[in-house]
């Protein structure tokens, strides 16, 4: 017994050097394989060496670089702060694995879209006879005359679990989303869930796919490999976001004159404040509206004043939003694993106004200026479009509830893919070579 104790001892003391300097989530995986495509693939992700560590560090094709040693020469360290704001992992290690076997599905298809109808049914037939799953269509999807009508389809239809948007509560219900269109689809799927989002699997059937990664031609043999839970994820920030109006109501003064004698056509009266939330998986547009004046709004960063915004409005997106509006409007690309916040400005009366980056979970607040000349207008996602007062605010930070998108081949791959195919990325003639003398 005293011998275990003493063999006991010394495993600890060897390796207490090694705990206090490591990176518990990163130490405890230091070596894995990933066996996910037929081939073993050897990865480190332990953290930065110990000190007096002779083990060099092994890099990955990860994104993120080791957990930071946070010990600073032999006497200065980090204060260990217990409330947690974001934990990064390691992307090339994001896989899908199930608790237990999916069994419900929500299918989502573009509207008015004759072209999508048949894969729609053979996606349906195929989930509801071979695999008997539980399919989820939006009751609008249903009453497209080419499927009302179509007496082959109807006892697969019968089957179908329906749903209203903005009506019924879905978000407990389902395992799994697929969709069927463009990267409109994506971003209709995640207003659907304002909490927590099932994984969801993106078939390119609309005009740019860049969220969008899966082709249809064989979707039998890719829905059973998400099925068995045999693919890579990539987690796609959200933005949370809050929106509190100053509730006004008119009231109307009879023959235009108040007591005092004021001649009044129209008084706004407070009577409490209107708060609105939404996950927002692209970005924020606040921009001037119909007004032909700038627009002027006030941007806080935690509580500080960091810039007034004069122009055509600004942009608050996710990574993930960084190629759709945001580069549009000059703003550089960011892989979604990148944990971060855009601020782009619209055509902003300034030469010197250029787009930043931010540190995700930041809060951000959008007010309109004191002596701002018009009011303004924001969206989410190109919806829910609404005119912003004064007194208004937007508050703004990174939602706790990512968008689970399934990769076609793994996170870096399929970005860079959608690249090149969509936006036609650094695509030009190659310059030619010298030619070589004789």
């Amino acid at each position: 017994m005293e011998m275990n104790r003493e063999k006991l001892c010394t495993s600890k003391a060897d390796g207490s050097s090694d705990s206090a300097y490591h990176c518990s989530t990163c130490h405890d995986d230091e070596e894995w394989s990933n066996t996910s495509r037929g081939r073993a693939k050897s990865r480190s992700l332990s953290a930065s060496p110990a000190l007096g560590s002779t083990k060099e560090f092994r890099r990955t094709r990860s994104l993120h670089g080791p957990c930071p040693v946070t010990t600073f020469g032999p006497k200065a360290c980090m204060l260990q702060n217990p409330k947690t704001i974001m934990h990064i992992q390691d992307p090339a290690s994001q896989r899908l694995t199930w608790n237990k076997p999916p069994k419900s599905v929500l299918v989502i298809k573009k509207i008015r879209d004759a072209s999508l109808l048949q894969p729609f049914k053979e996606l349906c037939v195929y989930l509801t006879e071979e695999n008997n799953m539980i399919v989820y269509v939006e009751k609008k999807v249903l009453e497209d005359p080419a499927i009302a009508n179509d007496d082959n389809f109807g006892p697969v239809k019968k089957k179908f679990c329906t749903f209203r948007e903005d009506y019924d509560d879905i978000s407990n219900q389902i395992d799994f989303i697929i969709c069927l269109g463009g990267d409109g689809t994506l971003l209709y799927a995640s207003s659907l869930f304002q909490g927590s989002v099932p994984p969801v699997m993106a078939f390119h059937l609309g005009s740019l796919g860049f969220l969008t990664p899966f082709n249809f031609e064989n979707f039998q043999s890719q829905v059973t490999q998400v099925i068995e839970g045999n693919a890579a994820l990539v987690l796609r920030s959200r933005l949370k976001v809050k929106v509190v109006k100053e509730h006004r109501e008119k009231m109307t003064v009879q023959n235009g004159i108040e007591e005092n004698g004021i001649v009044s056509a129209n008084l706004e009266k407070e009577v409490g404040k209107q708060i609105m939330q939404y996950q927002v998986l692209n970005e924020v547009v606040v921009d001037r509206g119909p007004s032909s004046y700038l627009s002027n709004v006030d941007v806080f960063l935690d509580g500080h004043l960091i810039t007034t915004v004069q122009g055509d409005g600004v942009i608050v997106s996710t990574p993930t939003g960084s190629t759709a509006y945001a580069a549009a409007a000059g703003a550089s690309m960011i892989h979604p694993n990148v944990p971060a916040i855009m601020i782009t400005p619209i055509c902003p009366h300034s030469l010197s106004f250029r787009p930043i980056v931010v540190p995700a979970g930041v809060e951000l607040k959008i007010m309109l200026s004191p002596d701002a000349r018009n009011t303004a207008w924001v969206s989410f996602d190109g919806r829910k479009r609404q005119e912003i007062c004064h007194g208004d605010s937007i508050s703004i930070t990174t939602s706790c509830y990512p968008l689970p998108s399934i990769c076609f081949r793994d996170p870096v791959s399929d970005w860079f893919e959608s690249l090149a195919e969509c936006l036609h990325w650094n695509v030009r003639k190659k310059q030619n070579n010298f030619a070589v003398e004789e």
